[in-house]
């Protein structure tokens, strides 16, 4: 009896301490992924908070003047009020209606500058977390399957050449943009013939996106050297700029580039089972090949977007998802509305330092990109770089 009770004991003994060792490691990957998501929880406030911060700085300063942020947050609702006039109301007294110096400059320059600003950040950040995602290399950005390229070429073609299209007149502001759409699907397309012919792999991509890159980068040189009367505009469309954006576009590139941001957080879970492996993900029922050609095609879209209309701004689309994915580990859940919010957070405050950093002479936003977040990502990569797994 006595040993019967020995037995009892030491197996319950052992049961407890089974469930342990098997609990330990459960409690500890519970608290890591809680950790994450308080992590998650402030880099997102910390992204809401600071855009909110950039964007009363860039309705009040600019290369114009500066004006009170309290005034030119009452001017900036007063214009809209104004804006949003019925026509009978602005008939019944029309002096009421009509916008004052400071509300034509905030609501006519800089809203829909710094709107497109959001936008572009947002759209090139997520479309960068895609591609990484999908390559499975940190070092892919949204320009790796020569979209840049090949809306540079097709823009500089306008801008240089003095090239018309048929169906739009003369220095229509839809001109450069609608070419440097074309221009980028047509560079995506060919990038993707070559790839999928060549195996489809990662590898492939990568190799095809930069030599279809070459190509068309050798057609901007030519274009360039063939006109030298307009090749400043030209240069300032490469180097990236909002300097042209009015409310005639300003949605035009907000509602594409924000729609398709959003949209494509909806395949989250997918992104997280095709960064298990392509073998695996199809274990577990994901059509591989469909779903990378169809967010390929998403994120080459997204990005001839966000280029059309303010040129090719560099940098934002490698920093921000790489940190976010630094920081917030492998969760594209996570990592895709972080990157949003992020990129839109850093385009504001590069939009806002080269318009007034050596006012009134505007810099290129794409510089500024790279200026702002080159020692930022160099000291999270300093203190999480060997947390890091890629």
């Amino acid at each position: 009896m006595d040993e019967d009770n020995k037995m009892k004991g030491w197996l319950k003994k052992g049961y407890h301490g089974l469930r342990e060792q098997m609990d330990a490691p459960m409690e500890e990957e519970e608290s890591e992924i809680d950790r994450k998501k308080r992590r998650f929880v402030v880099i997102v406030v910390f992204g809401v908070v600071m855009s909110f911060i950039a964007f009363l700085i860039s309705i009040s300063v600019s290369s114009g003047g500066v004006i009170p942020v309290s005034e030119a947050i009452g001017a900036l609702f007063s214009a809209i009020g104004k804006a949003n006039a019925t026509p009978e109301q602005i008939a019944s007294n029309p002096e009421l209606y009509q916008m004052t110096t400071v509300e034509l400059y905030i609501y006519q320059s800089r809203l829909p500058r710094t709107i497109a600003a959001i936008a572009v950040g947002a759209g090139l950040a997520i479309a960068g977390c895609m591609y990484q995602a999908l390559i499975r290399n940190p070092l892919v950005d949204p320009y790796i399957t020569g979209v840049s390229s090949g809306s540079g070429t097709f823009a500089i073609a306008i801008v240089a050449l003095g090239i018309s299209l048929p169906f739009l007149p003369n220095g229509s502001l839809y001109m450069i943009p609608l070419a440097a759409i074309v221009g980028g699907l047509i560079a995506f397309a060919v990038t993707m013939g070559v790839a999928e012919g060549s195996g489809g792999s990662a590898t492939n991509y990568i190799l095809a996106g930069t030599i279809v890159g070459f190509a068309f980068s050798s057609f901007q040189t030519i274009f360039l050297s063939m006109s030298q009367d307009n090749i400043t505009n030209a240069m300032w469309w490469l180097f990236g700029s909002f300097a042209n954006i009015t409310w005639e576009n300003a949605w035009l590139v907000f509602i594409p580039a924000i729609g398709i941001s959003l949209i494509s957080m909806v395949w989250a879970r997918e992104f997280n089972l095709f960064m298990m492996g392509e073998d695996q993900a199809k274990q577990l029922g994901l059509n591989v090949v469909r779903f990378k050609r169809s967010m390929m095609i998403i994120a080459s879209v997204l990005t001839a977007f966000c280029v059309a209309f303010c040129g090719i701004i560099g940098f934002v689309g490698l920093i921000i998802p790489h940190a976010c994915r630094m920081a917030l580990g492998s969760d594209h859940r996570l990592i895709m509305p972080a990157s949003i919010v992020l990129g839109a957070m850093l385009m504001l405050f590069a939009d806002l330092i080269a318009r007034t950093v050596m006012s009134p002479m505007e810099l290129p936003v794409g510089a500024i990109t790279a200026m702002i977040g080159t020692p930022i990502f160099a000291y999270i990569l300093m203190r999480k770089g060997r947390e890091y797994n890629g």
